[in-house]
């Protein structure tokens, strides 16, 4: 990745996919209520629109919008991963040290990451139905009407 450029949009929408270091921990799961907290304590202090989010036990996704004028991303992102780490008290790196974002240029685009956040769960086969998954913003989603409570029916497929 040495010539990797990031795609810095201010007022952008970005989907993003953030690791831990070792895939087989399951501390997003296990700590969710510490990582939500490292979430909303960045944005209290930098603001940014949650679109969408999915925790599995070692990975996230989640769309963003950042406010107007405002393209920094990596800061959150840095400030989300160090806040957790520093709840978890460990001394091991628990992250991967970079993320992966991809700037969603029109609705079209906005729109399928929404839908691919919020199956994943069974993509990765951690349940049949994607409303059985508790940490995943598509129960936000199913309440304002955007999404059916059977959405993706029961294998996930759709």
């Amino acid at each position: 990745m040495p010539n990797y450029r990031r795609n810095y949009v201010p007022g952008g929408s970005y989907f993003f996919t953030v690791n831990l270091n070792d895939r087989r921990q399951d501390l997003l799961t296990r700590h969710w209520p510490l990582l939500r907290r490292a979430i909303q304590a960045v944005q209290g202090c930098h603001p940014f629109r949650l679109d969408a989010l999915v925790v599995l036990p070692d990975h996230l996704h989640t769309v963003w919008t950042l406010p107007e004028g405002d393209a920094d991303f990596s800061s959150r992102w840095r400030a989300v991963k160090s806040r957790f780490s520093k709840a978890l008290a460990g001394d091991r790196p628990i992250w991967q040290p970079r993320f992966w974002e991809h700037t969603l240029k029109d609705e079209g685009s906005y729109r399928r990451h929404l839908d691919y956040v919020h199956r994943n769960p069974v993509k990765h086969g951690w349940v049949r139905r994607v409303r059985d998954w508790p940490y995943s913003t598509f129960h936000r989603y199913v309440e304002k009407g955007v999404y059916s409570l059977d959405w993706m029916g029961g294998a996930g497929q759709g």
